[in-house]
């Protein structure tokens, strides 16, 4: 989620610019919560695709030991 289109409660002025101390807090949240590498920004099939990978170089990787 991004603040573009959130609105705030205090001052009733878009989040993304921060107008009161608790646009600024949930802002800053968001950033914190929605960082580069936070799982919950992944949609469900690049989530799938990522565990069929792993298990993909799982499974090459045990042939090789053998």
């Amino acid at each position: 989620m991004t603040c573009d289109r959130l609105v705030c409660a205090n001052c009733a002025g878009p989040v993304s610019e921060g107008r009161c101390p608790v646009c600024r807090a949930h802002r800053e949240r968001l950033h914190r919560e929605n960082g580069p590498f936070s799982l919950g920004s992944l949609s469900p099939a690049a989530l799938a695709a990522l565990l069929l990978t792993l298990i993909a170089v799982a499974l090459l990787a045990r042939q090789a030991a053998v």
